[in-house]
C-alpha cells in the first residue's frame, strides 16, 4: 500500500501506521482499538480512534451547538421603568455619593468606566497585579537548586560468531548476556554570580552470568574478576563564566524586570480604578442634574395647565377667545413633552449610575440622590498641582518604570554581545568493588582513585552583529520611551491647565446663573400677575417661564459640571483615591509554596481591590437637589368665584 513516497511490501495481517509499523494478528488488532479508545475516553466514535492515530487535515470549520455550551448564571434584575410605567411601588434609595464609590469599589472585579450614557469595561481587573506578581518567582526559578535522579535498567545480550575449535569450517554464535544497573542522582545549583555547582554520584553495577561462559571444550571458561561488579564515583564541579552571563547584575536582570512589570500592572490597574471613581461622581451628579431638570419641566407645565384650564374656563363663561384656548393649549403640550423628555432623560441617567456601580438596571428601589455638591470655590496652586501630578500620576509613573526596565534590558543585551569566557573544574572520587572468582569480596579505599581536570573555554562570533544589533536596538528604545514620557507630561500638564480653566468657567456660570434666576423668578411673579389681571398678554407670561427654567437648568448643570470639573482634576493629579480616603487592599490566598520553605500553604496575593471609608461627600436628610432651593416661582392662590380643574400632574415643589 501506498505510504509516502515509497511503496511498502504488502504482508498478510501487517498494518502500517506512520511513522513506524507494527505487526499484529486480528485479536490484537482489536486489543489496539479498544486501548486507543480507552484512552481517549467513553463515548469515542470510529472517527474519533481514528483521528487520535491518523492526524488527518483540518478542512471544514467545525463549530459546536451553542445549546450544548455551559450556561451562566443571569443576575436577577426586574423590568426597567419607562416614562409611561414609573413603577409608582418601587421604595426610595437614598443613596449618598460616598455610598456609591464604596458600592462600585465592592463589586469592581471588572473596573468600569463611564462613557457618556453608557458603562464600558476598562479591561482591567483586580486580579492582573497579582497575575504579574507571579512572574517574579518565576525568574527566581532558575536559581532554585535542582535535583535530578536517573535509573536505568539494562541487558545486553548481542550475538557474534565465533570459529568453532575442532572443525574450522564450520562456526559458531556465542553471546555474553550481560545485565546492569545505571544510578546517578545529581544535585545542581546556580548562584546570582552566574556560576553553577553540582553534585553527582553515580552507581554502576553489572551483573555477568553464572556459572562462567564455555564456549568450547578446547578453550578455557572467561572468568570475570569481579562478578556481580559494581563501579561508583562521586563528581564535584563548578562552572564560572567569566564574561558573558557573569556577575550579580546581569543574572538578577530577569527579577528585576519581572519587579517592574508587575509595578506596571499595578499603576495600570490604580489608573483605571480612579477613572471609575472620577466616572462615579460624574454619574451621581448626572442624576442630581437631571432631577433637578425634572423639576424645572413640572413647574412648568404644572403652571401652563394652570393657564390652559383658566383659558377654558373664561371661553365657556365668554370671556375669553378660542385663539387664546389654543396658544395656552400649544404652551401646555410643549412643555409636556419637555417634561417626558427630561423624566426619559433621569431614567437614562441613573442606569448609567447602576451600571457604573455594578448593579442591575432596576431592583424594587429608585436612587434618590443625598449629597449636595460643594459651592465653595477652589483656588489651585499652579506650581504645585503640576508637582503633585508628576509624582503621582499613574501613567507618568508606568512610563518612568517602562525606561528602567528597558535599561535592565539594555544591560541583557550588552551582556550578549560579550565573549563566552567559561571557567571550569571538577573533582571525581572513583570507587570499584565486587566479587572474585573465589566468593571474597574486593574493594577500593576511599578517595584512593581520583581524577581532576581545570578549564577555561572561550567562544566568540565573529563581528558580533546579533549582539550589537539588540544594542542599538535597546538604546534607541530607551530613547523613544523618554520621548513618550516627555511627552506624557506634556501632556498632563495641558489637561491640568485645562482643568484650571474649567474650574473658574463653571463656577463663574453657577453665579452668572444664580443671579439669572433671582431675577427670572420675579419676572415670572410679575407677568403672571399682569396676565391675570389682563394687563399683559400670555406671551410674555410664556418668556418668562422659559427663562425661568432654564436658569434654573443652567444654574444646576453649572455648579454640577464644576463638581464633576473638581474631580476630573483630583483625577489628572492622579490624587483622587487619597481624596476620598480610599487604600489598596491586598487580598491573599492560601497555595503551595516552595518545597524548602517550612510551609506548604503560604500566602500568596490574589487580588487588589481598593479599601476604605469615603467621607467626603456625606448624604443628609433631603434630596441632592434640594440645595438648589427648589420651588415654585408662581404658586396658584386659591381664589373665589371660579372653579379650577384639578390639574392632572401635582404640585413639584419639593
Amino acid at each position: 500500500m501506498k505510504h509516502g513516497r515509497r511503496e511498502l511490501p504488502r504482508r498478510r495481517h501487517t498494518y502500517w501506521i506512520d511513522p513506524c509499523f507494527i505487526r499484529v494478528s486480528s485479536v490484537a488488532k482489536l486489543a489496539f482499538i479498544a486501548l486507543v479508545a480507552a484512552t481517549c475516553g467513553c463515548g469515542v466514535t470510529t472517527r474519533d480512534v481514528l483521528d487520535s492515530v491518523f492526524l488527518h487535515e483540518q478542512r471544514p470549520i467545525e463549530h459546536r451547538d451553542t445549546e450544548t455550551l455551559p450556561a451562566v448564571p443571569i443576575p436577577s434584575s426586574d423590568a426597567p421603568k419607562t416614562v409611561t410605567n414609573l413603577r409608582p411601588e418601587l421604595k426610595e434609595w437614598h443613596l449618598s455619593l460616598d455610598e456609591a464609590i464604596r458600592i462600585a469599589l465592592e463589586k469592581a472585579r471588572v473596573i468600569r468606566v463611564l462613557a457618556g450614557v453608557t458603562v464600558t469595561a476598562s479591561g482591567q481587573t483586580i486580579y492582573d497585579a497579582a497575575i504579574t506578581n507571579t512572574t517574579i518567582d518565576i525568574a527566581r526559578a532558575p536559581f532554585d537548586p535542582v535535583l535530578q535522579q536517573q535509573n536505568t535498567w539494562s541487558r545486553t545480550n548481542t550475538p557474534s560468531a565465533l570459529n568453532d575449535a575442532t572443525d574450522f569450517t564450520r562456526s559458531d554464535i556465542i553471546s555474553t548476556p550481560v545485565s546492569g544497573y545505571l544510578a546517578q542522582l545529581g544535585l545542581t545549583k546556580t548562584n546570582l554570580l552566574g556560576g553553577q555547582l553540582g553534585v553527582n554520584y553515580t552507581e554502576n553495577p553489572i551483573h555477568y552470568p553464572q556459572p562462567p561462559v564455555q564456549f568450547s571444550p578446547f578453550i578455557p571458561p572467561v572468568l570475570y574478576p569481579l562478578n556481580p561488579q559494581d563501579t561508583s564515583a562521586v563528581t564535584l564541579s563548578y562552572t564560572q563564566p567569566f564574561l558573558q552571563n557573569a556577575g550579580f547584575r546581569i543574572n538578577n536582570a530577569p527579577i528585576v524586570i519581572a519587579r517592574l512589570n508587575t509595578e506596571m500592572s499595578f499603576f495600570q490597574y490604580k489608573d483605571s480604578v480612579q477613572e471609575m471613581v472620577r466616572g462615579v461622581i460624574e454619574a451621581y451628579w448626572n442624576l442630581v442634574n437631571a432631577r433637578t431638570d425634572v423639576f424645572a419641566k413640572k413647574i412648568q407645565v404644572q403652571l401652563s395647565e394652570e393657564t390652559a384650564l383658566r383659558e377654558e374656563a373664561r371661553l365657556k363663561a365668554g370671556l375669553a377667545d378660542i385663539k387664546d384656548v389654543a396658544q395656552a393649549r400649544v404652551t401646555y403640550t410643549q412643555y409636556k413633552a419637555n417634561l417626558v423628555a427630561a423624566e426619559a432623560n433621569e431614567l437614562t441617567r441613573e442606569a448609567a449610575l447602576r451600571n457604573i456601580l455594578g448593579l442591575p438596571p432596576s431592583d424594587d428601589r429608585y436612587i434618590i440622590p443625598m449629597s449636595p455638591p460643594t459651592t465653595k470655590r477652589l483656588q489651585p496652586e499652579w506650581d504645585k498641582i503640576v508637582q503633585i501630578a508628576e509624582a503621582t500620576r499613574p501613567d507618568i509613573i508606568e512610563l518612568k518604570i517602562i525606561i528602567e526596565a528597558e535599561q535592565q534590558r539594555l544591560l541583557q543585551a550588552e551582556n550578549l554581545m560579550l565573549p563566552t569566557l567559561n571557567g571550569v573544574a571538577s573533582y571525581q572520587w572513583n570507587g570499584l568493588s565486587g566479587t572474585m572468582p573465589n566468593g571474597n569480596s574486593l574493594a577500593t579505599p576511599a578517595s584512593k582513585f581520583d581524577n581532576w581536570s581545570l578549564g577555561i573555554n572561550f567562544s566568540v562570533p565573529l563581528g558580533l552583529r546579533q549582539g550589537r544589533a539588540q544594542v542599538r536596538q535597546e538604546k534607541l528604545l530607551i530613547l523613544r520611551d523618554r520621548a513618550n514620557l516627555e511627552q506624557g507630561l506634556h501632556n498632563a500638564i495641558h489637561e491640568l491647565s485645562t482643568s484650571i480653566r474649567d474650574l473658574d468657567s463653571f463656577y463663574e456660570q453657577y453665579l452668572a446663573y444664580k443671579e439669572t434666576r433671582k431675577w427670572a423668578e420675579i419676572n415670572v411673579k410679575v407677568q403672571n400677575e399682569k396676565f391675570l389681571k389682563g394687563q399683559s398678554i400670555y406671551l410674555n407670561v410664556l418668556q418668562a417661564l422659559n427663562d425661568w427654567g432654564n436658569a434654573v437648568t443652567s444654574e444646576a448643570a453649572a455648579l454640577l459640571s464644576y463638581n464633576v470639573a473638581l474631580a476630573t482634576l483630583e483625577r489628572r493629579t492622579g490624587t483622587i483615591l487619597q481624596t476620598h480616603g480610599l487604600v489598596f487592599n491586598e487580598e491573599r490566598f492560601r497555595a503551595a509554596g516552595p518545597l524548602l520553605l517550612p510551609r506548604l500553604d503560604r500566602s500568596y496575593p490574589q487580588s487588589n481591590p481598593p479599601a476604605g471609608n469615603p467621607q467626603l461627600y456625606p448624604g443628609r436628610d433631603e434630596p441632592a437637589e434640594n440645595s438648589f432651593d427648589l420651588r415654585n416661582p408662581a404658586p396658584r392662590e386659591q381664589k373665589s368665584g371660579v372653579q379650577f380643574l384639578k390639574p392632572a400632574i401635582a404640585d413639584a415643589s419639593p
